[in-house]
Parts: structure tokens; C-alpha cells; sequence
């Protein structure tokens, strides 16, 4: 961008006539005067961004030329080649015929240059009604924010994060001036909680959100540990507001975003939902069909973690069958309701197959744009988020299926039961449907304009929409995870799968992308051997046990410090320590330690 000279407020016909305006509105008097209509004026906004005439172009370039010349005299190897001083102000590019003006002094501060990334790869915006935006409540937040308060830090240090992600500086380290802001941010936050009136404003709940934000951009060694804290936060600042909250528009979009985080941190780590289904979506509704979907999310979170809960503490008794052929059918409505949704989405929602690619550049699936199959287009890609949150809902619904009919059947192999071959089948038409949503998230049709005619309904609060953005690859980390992770994936979808990850950490800058990439848990062959790790006896070990008990209060044999019974279960933690291990590291592999954090909580181990 070049500066053309002191913008003219005059209308459009006086500009081209090349005369004085008067700029009476709304008609100017020169138009009057001439039996001319006038066109108007430019809008504020377009004073400051426009195209100038050819003519103003070449007068502040001639300027520019002469002020940098006057400023830094002549070069002597300039002067030696004829070029003189106007080598400095002009570079000439090899592929192209156009001349550039390098404009001396022209210094943006990195944190307004962080603030429209940031404002143009993770704010959306919507165009329509409906809540389709992320973080759109940030844009009349920040106007109103001072430089120095915890909001502000917070924004800064993810804004900050998400463009050193992309871009290097000479002489600027944005990752040491990001850390600084979230220090800055985590301070002033922990005082404002402090305060029972201050830590109920809108301000403190959307820089929690954001600290949660840095760290899957950043993604430290334990910042998927520090990322369900600041949710988990969160969750505790809108209990704590209160339902009156819900009133304000504001309000409304900060309940439905922590709605959202609280309900992915749920399906990572297998906890249950804070706070009942009826609590969250009560009166917390702008989308009726996102709305819907989160309903199913959180009927899915509330019945893995009871699972889970059970798998640790029933014995294998005739009455805990029946529990568990129970708890089969709860996930089978679960998964018929996702299925009802899928089918039964406005029209609005629906996507579309609009290419099927068969080729793999150089036969190497991690570099491939599009895994072979068909490819989806949607509406935009918040419905697409949308949609594939409900298909993973479905995933754990199958887990939780196998994982209970491997229970019942134990010892015989679960791979044998029917509920798993209905799972599989499930499972393998799901995960096609995730990975041909992918190439349209991560902006395959961005240079295909002939395969669709898009008809955006948001957009991104700045920059274009013609590019690919980083929210769309931190709304699809969660479902290639899931992808990633399944025991129905093949070998080349998770290499594409992975490939796709590392792509949204390298490219667009969600770090963690990278870290969820190194991950090789597989379910839920693996929640399956932990259940087992865990489980009580079987009905015929009952005499064991019996036998057993009388010996609790023995005293030990003669060589050894413990008791029969002490001895037993001291082999068994043993036994279950070392399995434990094993399936820690065969799931964690080159993750690191915020990896092998999640890798606990997803195999509840």
C-alpha cells in the first residue's frame, strides 16, 4: 500500500471534472448549478481505504522520492551506476511490469498488525441472523477495552501467537512478546476473580476464553492441561452470573462459546458435563439446529463418562449385565437421534457432493489436498463445524456400544458380537462423511470458482474470505482427531488424516494440531483393555474371593511382609501399572507431555 496524497471529500462528479466541491449535502451545489446529477459522497471508511487517481499517485510517489532523498542522501555505488537516489525508492519486480514505491518510515506496531490477523483468521462474523460467528463478540468488546486491562492482554497474547505462528520478523520474537501478554493477562485475570463484582463481567469471561485459545495456538507442554483448567474456569464464572446473563446479546454469544468448549472438553477428556443437559440449554438457544446438535454432544458426554464411571466399579453379576445391555439401548437413541438430525437439517444446511478425486500426488496420502473419494461443499463452514461435531457423537456412541458388549461377552472376543460389526459399519460410513467436509474447511474450492457458486452467509470480521483461514482448522482439529484415533480408520486415511493435522499446525497456526497428530490411541481397542485392567472378578471368581477374604486378617507367611490378600492385590496394581504403562506409550508415542496428558484423559487411565 502506497499513500496517494490527501484524500478529496468532494462527490464523485466534481472529483472527475477535476473541480472545487463545496460538499453541501446530500447534493452538492456545483452539480446543482450544472443540471448534473450528483452521485454523492464516499463513505468515511472508504476515505481511508481507496484507489486514487494515476495522476495523485504520481505526485506522492514524486514526494516520497524527493523526501527520501533529501533524508538519506546519495549512495556512492548508487551514484557510481547512474542510479542515484531513485533506487531507493523504486524496486522493480522480476515477474512483474509494475513499479513499486517502497514508502520509508512506514512502521505498523506488531500488535496492530496482530490485531487484524488475528480479527481475520479467528473472529467470524455474521452476515445474517442466526449464530453463526466465533468470537464475534470480541469486536464491540475491544472498542470499548482500555490498553492495559486483562481483556486486552488476553486478546493480545493470542493475537500475538497466532501471527508469530506465521510469519518471522527480523528483530521481533512475537512467541517472547505473546508469553509477556498472557503473563500480563493470567495476573490481572486471578485479581479480577478476586473481586466478586469484577469477575462476573463479560470482559473476564472472554479473556478466560481466550487464555483457553492461547494454549491450543501455542501449544506448550502442557497446554491441553491448562486449556481444560481455563474452561473448567469458565464453566464456574457463567454458573456464577447467573441466567440474567442471557438477556444481553453479548451474554447470550459468551454463554453459547463456553457452551460449545465446555462441551469438546467433555468429549476429550470423558468427564461428565458440569451441570445437567436442561441447565445449558434452557433459554440458550439462537440457532434452534446448532442448538440441537449441542443437545446430542452433551447427552453423549453425560453417558461416556458414565460408562466409564461403571466400567471401574461393577462386578460382572447377572443384574450389571442387565445395566450394561441398558446402557447399549441409551446409546443406540443417542445415536438414532444424531441420525434423525443429520437427516432432518433446514435446508439451508445441506451440503453437497461436487467432485470425487481418485488422484494422490505422488502417492504420498500426507501431502495430499483431498483424500480419494467424493468432496462436500457447505453453506460455510460453521455449519460444517456443526455437522461434523455431530458425527463424532455418533463415533462415541459406537465406542460406547463395542465397549459394553466387549464387557458382557468377556472373555470371548467383542469382535464376534453383532453390536460390533453395526459399529463398524457405522463408524467406517462416518468417517467418510468427516473427511470429505475437510478439503472444503481447509479451502479446496477457493480456487475452483467453477465448481460452485458460493454464497457465503458470514464472513470474517477482517481481511478476505478468499483465503484460508486459522479458525477453520482449529474447528476441525477435534474431529480428525476422532478420525485419527478410530480402529475402523485405514492405514492411508490416517496418514492423510495426520497429514491434514499437521498442515492446520505448520500452515494455518493452531500448534496443537501438531501435538494431536503424534497421538496413536486407537478405540476403542485400547478403552477396551483398560476396562478389562480394571474390571471387577468374573461371576465364577466369587469363591476366590470368598477364599480369600478369610485370609485378609492372617498373619503374613514366614519370608514375606504381606498377607495372601495383600499379596494378590499388590501383583494385580503390579500387573495393572506395568498394562497401564504400555498402552500409555504405545497411545502417547512422540506427543510429548501435553500429549500424554490428553492420552490419560481420553483412555481414562
Amino acid at each position: 500500500m502506497v499513500y496517494c496524497g490527501k484524500p478529496s471529500r468532494g462527490c464523485q462528479m466534481c472529483r472527475t471534472r477535476r473541480i472545487k466541491c463545496d460538499e453541501t449535502k446530500p447534493t452538492c451545489n456545483q452539480c446543482a448549478k450544472s443540471r448534473r446529477q450528483c452521485p454523492g459522497y464516499k463513505d468515511e471508511f472508504d476515505l481511508v481505504f481507496r484507489n486514487e487517481t494515476k495522476a495523485t499517485e504520481r505526485r506522492a510517489q514524486k514526494a516520497n522520492r524527493k523526501a527520501l532523498a533529501q533524508k538519506q542522501g546519495p549512495r556512492p555505488d548508487a551514484e557510481a551506476d547512474g542510479r542515484g537516489s531513485q533506487a531507493l525508492a523504486h524496486s522493480r519486480d522480476p515477474f512483474s511490469n509494475q513499479i513499486s514505491v517502497i514508502v520509508p518510515n512506514l512502521a505498523i506496531p506488531p500488535e496492530q498488525h496482530a490485531t487484524c490477523h488475528f480479527f481475520a483468521n479467528f473472529v467470524l462474523v455474521p452476515h445474517q441472523d442466526g449464530s453463526r460467528g466465533f468470537m464475534d463478540y470480541l469486536v464491540p468488546m475491544m472498542k470499548n477495552e482500555s490498553s492495559d486491562s486483562h481483556l486486552t492482554h488476553a486478546f493480545n497474547a493470542c493475537a500475538l501467537a497466532s501471527l508469530g505462528n506465521k510469519v518471522t520478523a527480523n528483530g521481533i520474537n512475537f512467541g517472547e512478546r505473546a508469553l509477556g501478554a498472557y503473563t500480563k493477562a493470567l495476573a490481572q485475570t486471578n485479581v479480577a476473580l478476586r473481586d466478586p463484582e469484577a469477575s462476573k463481567t463479560d470482559s473476564i469471561l472472554a479473556a478466560v476464553l481466550l487464555l483457553g485459545l492461547f494454549e491450543n495456538i501455542t501449544a506448550k507442554q502442557m497446554g491441553m492441561f491448562a486449556w481444560g483448567s481455563h474452561i473448567e474456569g469458565a464453566v464456574q464464572i457463567v454458573k456464577a452470573r447467573g441466567r440474567n446473563q442471557l438477556r444481553s446479546k453479548i451474554g447470550l454469544l459468551l454463554w453459547i462459546a463456553v457452551r460449545t468448549q465446555m462441551i469438546i472438553h467433555t468429549l476429550t477428556t470423558g468427564k461428565a458435563p458440569i451441570y445437567g443437559i436442561e441447565w445449558w440449554m434452557a433459554d440458550a438457544v439462537k440457532s434452534a439446529a446448532a442448538a440441537s446438535c449441542q443437545s446430542i454432544n452433551i447427552k453423549a458426554g453425560e453417558l461416556r463418562a458414565e460408562v466409564t464411571k461403571l466400567m471401574t466399579t461393577l462386578a460382572r453379576t447377572p443384574e450389571n449385565i442387565e445395566l450394561m445391555l441398558a446402557l447399549i439401548r441409551r446409546a443406540q437413541l443417542i445415536d438414532q437421534e444424531a441420525v434423525t438430525w443429520l437427516r432432518d437439517v433446514p435446508p439451508g444446511w445441506r451440503h453437497k457432493t461436487v467432485a470425487w478425486e481418485d488422484n494422490v500426488p505422488g502417492g504420498d496420502y500426507s501431502k495430499a489436498e483431498v483424500f480419494p473419494g467424493r468432496v462436500d461443499m457447505y453453506p460455510d463452514f460453521w455449519i460444517a463445524s456443526v455437522t461434523n461435531m455431530c458425527r463424532t457423537s455418533r463415533l462415541i456412541m459406537a465406542s460406547i456400544i463395542v465397549r459394553c458388549a466387549a464387557w458382557v461377552c468377556s472373555p470371548v472376543d467383542y469382535r464376534t458380537t453383532p453390536e460390533y460389526a453395526t459399529a463398524a459399519r457405522t463408524s467406517v460410513d462416518v468417517i467418510t462423511d468427516i473427511i470429505a467436509s475437510v478439503p472444503y474447511h481447509l479451502g479446496w474450492h477457493l480456487s475452483r470458482k467453477d465448481v460452485i457458486a458460493r454464497h457465503d452467509l458470514s464472513g470474517f470480521a477482517c481481511g478476505s474470505d478468499e483465503v484460508v483461514k486459522g479458525l477453520s482448522g482449529y474447528f476441525l482439529t477435534w474431529p480428525l482427531t476422532c478420525v485419527h484415533s478410530q480402529d475402523y480408520t485405514t492405514d492411508a486415511q490416517r496418514a492423510w488424516v495426520c497429514g491434514r493435522l499437521k498442515y492446520i499446525g505448520n500452515e494455518l497456526g493452531v500448534r496443537y494440531a501438531l501435538m494431536l497428530s503424534e497421538l496413536q490411541i486407537r478405540l476403542p481397542s485400547m478403552l477396551i483393555r483398560r476396562d478389562g485392567l480394571v474390571a471387577q472378578p468374573y461371576p465364577n471368581a466369587s469363591n476366590v474371593e470368598q477364599l480369600l477374604s478369610s485370609a485378609r486378617l492372617a498373619p503374613p507367611t514366614s519370608g514375606y511382609a504381606m498377607n495372601p490378600l495383600q499379596q494378590r492385590e499388590a501383583m494385580q496394581k503390579r500387573q495393572y501399572e506395568d498394562t497401564r504403562a504400555e498402552i500409555l506409550t504405545k497411545a502417547t508415542a512422540t506427543a510429548g507431555q501435553s500429549g500424554q496428558w490428553l492420552a490419560k484423559k481420553m483412555l481414562a487411565v
